[in-house]
């Protein structure tokens, strides 16, 4: 095996099937990343059981052949390369990789002990990559972080007609994003519906870029199925979490709740410094007036911190509410609209928040209800 490539191309191929790689393995060669040379163009797969990840890049071959290398010794070494074209060459159990006169020597791994990846399904439809990793970043952050609660850590995937539905809760929070998808012929009128680890469609998502469309398909089987993403020379394919999220209809239902509007970056600039007096998991007080102001305090004792902001209030004369900070700052942080609207219940009820649209923007309502951000509110008050 031998070959020549651009050191740009090859880091970011080597760097995005890295993304698949297990941090703890018992086995040891699912810690390797194979590398493909043929036909003018070289291939880095990234494979863990639970993700796939293969990139293509054009090369220069002289002679195909296929390897298996150590992939975070491979990802440092691409890390300090210098610009330039780059060699790379397989002798005997050695890899070696030169770059305008710097030199590594990489050991390889037993190629013959390597699983065999499994390929991305046929694509199904399409979505906006920019619009999908958006989606995918605003609802992953309310997923949940117990691996002893996989149901919780995943972000469900569902595609009805024109339309996808991404939703992920950890029981306190409750996020959901619509976007629009474009079904294949082919994949009927059926609806779909299926349970992905959000961490692993977060680095997909990424990984994928932000031009061009994501190529979507499925095999359904619950734990043994597969959903494959396409981008360019990308290919990711994720095996299913089993399950499903419970339904969010009743919870979004918030009848007789009092509404505040109030500017996003403002609050959350608030929220980040109010709470440096607060101890771990203490929450921060919201104080919403009709009198068209917001009172935010945080602390105990003498140790307290408070900021007074303008916002409305309509539904209610006053409106006390305490959350957990850092929740409250991913929900406010995963929305892009300049205000937010706050639907609430009282303290330890629901919050339900919602982006609203700058000035001159075209269908309001139909934006701010794309994105929804569920929180439960602190039953004591500070």
């Amino acid at each position: 095996m031998e070959l020549r490539i651009d050191r740009t191309e090859f880091a970011d191929a080597v760097g995005r099937a890295a993304r698949a790689l297990p941090g703890r393995t018992p086995v040891p060669v699912l810690g390797g990343l194979l590398l493909e040379a043929g036909a003018g163009r070289l291939a880095v797969t990234g494979f863990d059981f639970e993700a796939a990840v293969r990139v293509e890049a054009d090369a220069e071959v002289t002679a195909p052949g296929r390897v298996l290398v150590p992939g975070r010794r491979l990802l440092d070494v691409c890390r300090v390369l210098p610009d330039g074209p780059v060699g790379c060459v397989l002798e005997g159990s050695r890899f070696t990789v030169e770059a305008d006169g710097t030199r590594f020597g990489l050991s390889t791994l037993p190629l013959a002990e390597y699983p065999s990846p499994p390929g991305p399904p046929a694509p199904d439809g399409t979505v906006d990559a920019a619009a999908f990793a958006t989606a995918v970043a605003q609802v992953a952050v309310a997923a949940g972080r117990d691996d002893t609660l996989p149901l919780l850590t995943g972000v469900q995937l569902r595609l009805d007609g024109g339309e996808m539905t991404l939703s992920a809760s950890d029981r306190y929070r409750y996020a959901v994003r619509r976007l629009e998808w474009k079904p294949e012929a082919a994949a009927g009128d059926g609806v779909v519906e299926t349970l992905l680890p959000a961490r692993r469609l977060l680095d997909a998502a990424r990984s994928l870029g932000r031009g061009g469309n994501v190529r979507i398909g499925w095999e359904p089987g619950g734990g043994g199925g597969l959903v494959g993403f396409e981008s360019g020379r990308t290919r990711t394919a994720l095996r299913l979490l089993d399950g499903r999220l419970p339904s969010y209809t009743s919870l979004f239902d918030m009848a007789g709740a009092a509404v505040a509007e109030v500017a996003r970056e403002d609050l959350a600039e608030a929220v980040r410094r109010v709470a440096v007096v607060a101890e771990a998991n203490s929450p921060v007080r919201l104080d919403f007036s009709a009198g068209g102001s917001l009172r935010l305090r945080a602390g105990y004792g003498d140790d307290v911190a408070a900021q007074r902001l303008p916002a409305t209030l309509s539904g209610a004369d006053e409106m006390p509410v305490a959350f957990n900070p850092a929740y409250l700052l991913d929900a406010l942080t995963s929305f892009e609209s300049p205000r937010v609207r706050l639907e609430l219940l009282g303290a330890g009820q629901r919050a339900l928040l919602h982006a609203v649209p700058g000035d001159g923007e075209a269908d309001a309502s139909a934006e701010a209800g794309e994105h929804r951000h569920l929180l439960m509110s602190v039953k004591e008050l500070v």
